[in-house]
């Protein structure tokens, strides 16, 4: 019989077992989350609104449609949740700044609407930092509040669906990545992230940071989760001219136990992984790797190539392509801009050769990294050198950008997939994480690989205490 005594806190998969067996009414759940919600988010601030008459509209007739026999599949009366930058006809979308706030979109994106024609209940929209890169903007009230540790930066900038898909607020949400922004918040709140390959997922109707290099992806408490929710977003459209056309196959169907692991390649270089890490995040992916050994997988020695010339580009080409989109709005009112507004001065700055520089250098290491993995089938790394960051240490983000970005926008430049995953948790209570880095389109290997090291450990069933 379905345990129903933890609700919040249940799989997506589970969730979705329920509501198709008749165990779970989507009204109920919407309902229990919407309380919880109340309950819970005036001290996490995650949401930046909550759409609650829409979302129990949605459930009954997810409800009604269910028991007419017409189920659409697992995210049928599931309630989930999106980052402020989706846009969702006749609701506002601030992109988490002031110089947007009145902004409400006559179309919804791509990405909504498939979750919206798969059944999916929105709940509402979630925290962002301005732009989703600078920080939080103050006109929106505090930022989001680590769930784990008070006082620590929850990663960003997807850092409301951190915080909100952690502490039990929905089942599931999506973000976006430019250069790390699903990988941070997922591995500071102990959530498995997906960054897919670039254009596998639509970017319609979705705010910009930057053109060449922002995916959206689902965040979620485990892979499986992620791989039903990928299920629905994933795939060509026909409004997006760089989405893939590329068949989707079936990402959750497709996952086979801790099985999943047999004959894994792993790509192991270990002064990459380890060099200036902090010991314990270190200890704890050497684990991890251990794990992988034991249901099947293979550790291959690689050498992966210099990136400090990587990470350096992957900065000019962000604040460039962020400056351009946000030009017109920035000229007309750059009162309305908070710490975006330095980022958007810089991408003005930058002189044609370094950025053309900047794109050979993207097409360059994109050539060397699909070398490697002719050899192996992933490669394993850490997201951040450190683990936790408070919130008073965000000034000192881009300082350290040569130390964290050789993790995370390198991948970004290169357009592959990494999924992240909690792989521990340190002497304070954070939790720990590693991502595995796949080849262009290898989205069903990282899914396969998580998912087997999910079944033979229990970190992704850790939850936060709250008060």
């Amino acid at each position: 019989m379905l345990d129903t005594s933890d609700i919040p806190f249940m799989a997506l998969t589970d969730v979705a077992a329920g509501i198709k067996s008749g165990a779970l009414s989507p009204v109920t759940l919407t309902e229990t989350m919407l309380a919880r919600i109340a309950a819970v988010d005036a001290e996490l601030h995650s949401y930046l609104s909550v759409t609650g008459e829409t979302a129990l509209a949605q459930a009954r007739q997810a409800e009604s449609e269910i028991r007419s026999g017409r189920y659409r599949g697992p995210l049928h009366g599931v309630p989930i949740a999106i980052k402020d930058l989706f846009f969702t006809k006749g609701v506002p979308a601030t992109f988490g700044s002031l110089a947007y706030k009145d902004f409400t979109a006559d179309y919804s994106a791509t990405v909504v609407d498939r979750l919206v024609a798969a059944g999916a209940i929105i709940l509402g929209r979630l925290a962002l930092h301005e732009g989703a890169l600078a920080e939080h903007h103050p006109h929106f009230g505090a930022p989001p509040r680590h769930p784990y540790v008070a006082g620590y930066w929850p990663g960003g900038s997807s850092s409301g669906s951190g915080v909100a898909t952690a502490a039990g607020l929905c089942f599931a949400s999506l973000g976006s990545d430019t250069g790390g922004s699903i990988r941070f918040p997922s591995a500071t709140n102990g959530l498995t992230g997906l960054k897919p390959t670039w254009g596998r997922v639509s970017r319609y109707g979705v705010f910009t940071l930057a053109d060449t290099l922002d995916s959206v992806g689902p965040m979620c408490r485990s892979a499986a989760d992620a791989a039903a929710v990928f299920d629905v977003i994933a795939g060509h459209d026909v409004n997006d001219p760089t989405s893939l056309p590329t068949p989707v196959p079936g990402y959750l169907e497709g996952l086979e136990g801790v099985w999943g692991a047999r004959d894994l390649k792993i790509g192991l270089d270990w002064d990459y992984l380890s060099a200036d890490v902090d010991p314990e995040l270190v200890g704890s992916i050497k684990d991890a790797l251990a794990v992988f050994e034991e249901i099947g997988a293979r550790i291959v020695p690689v050498k992966l190539p210099d990136m400090a010339d990587v990470v350096k580009s992957q900065r000019i080409i962000m604040e460039t392509e962020c400056a351009r989109y946000h030009e017109a709005h920035y000229r007309a009112n750059p009162e309305g801009f908070g710490k975006l507004a330095e980022v958007i001065e810089r991408g003005f700055t930058y002189r044609a050769v370094d950025v053309a520089a900047a794109y050979i250098i993207k097409d360059r290491f994109k050539g060397e990294l699909a070398e490697i993995f002719e050899q192996v089938d992933v490669i394993p790394a850490p997201i951040m050198p450190w683990v936790g960051m408070k919130y008073d240490e965000l000034d000192k983000l881009f300082e350290r950008l040569p130390l964290f970005g050789r993790f995370g926008g390198v991948y970004n430049m290169a357009g592959v997939p990494t999924i992240t995953f909690p792989v521990g948790t340190n002497q304070i209570g954070l939790p720990l994480a590693m991502q595995l880095i796949g080849t262009h389109l290898s989205e069903p290997t990282l899914f396969k690989a998580a998912h087997a090291y999910q079944q033979a450990t229990d970190w992704h069933l850790r939850r936060p205490t709250l008060s």
